[in-house]
């Protein structure tokens, strides 16, 4: 009588071996890029709440990098927003503005940090952060821009305090 593992065995031990450690792999990979997508934007799930002077009001944490990043819409849409007061006009990257159908319009000079470049002008009917609602906002179509910048020109319609790493935003 033979004792030891067939070939076939031995094969189907390592197979399931290799499929359990996948899995673990797949696992710890969902968990953690949990984790870092918190880290970069800490506000995934913004809560609304009406303070007693009957104003809605939000309170954002500030991201491991100092900024402001939060979770909205625009046009009904899914976005991530970086909050920029240094931004004249809500600025959305090409590629964004496809996917929520927002039309270019005049074609303008932009002068940012980097330098001149090409943007269009556009508006933004319909923008949300939490239960805070804007309607009409003016913005700029910008094709080297990898987030969407939050500008003034939503920014001006609300008031915002910053308190240590929170920034509460009143409508």
């Amino acid at each position: 009588m033979n004792n030891h593992p067939s070939g076939s065995n031995k094969g189907m031990g390592k197979g399931m071996m290799a499929v359990a450690m996948l899995l673990f792999l797949g696992i710890m990979t969902y968990v953690f890029q949990g984790e870092l997508d918190k880290q970069v934007n800490p506000n995934q799930k913004v809560v609304s709440s009406v303070n007693s002077d009957g104003h809605t009001e939000i309170i954002l944490k500030r991201n491991r990098a100092g900024h402001y990043v939060s979770s909205g819409t625009i046009n009904y849409k899914s976005v991530v927003f970086l909050l920029d007061t240094g931004a004249t006009n809500v600025a959305v990257p090409q590629q964004m503005a496809d996917y929520l159908g927002l039309k270019p319009g005049r074609q303008i000079t932009i002068s940012t940090a980097n330098g001149n470049t090409i943007g269009y002008q556009t508006h933004i009917d319909h923008l949300s952060i939490g239960d805070i609602q804007l309607q009409n906002i003016r913005a700029i179509i910008t094709p080297n821009l990898n987030d969407i910048l939050l500008g003034m020109s939503a920014l001006k319609q609300l008031e915002f305090t910053q308190r240590g790493n929170q920034l509460i935003i009143r409508q």
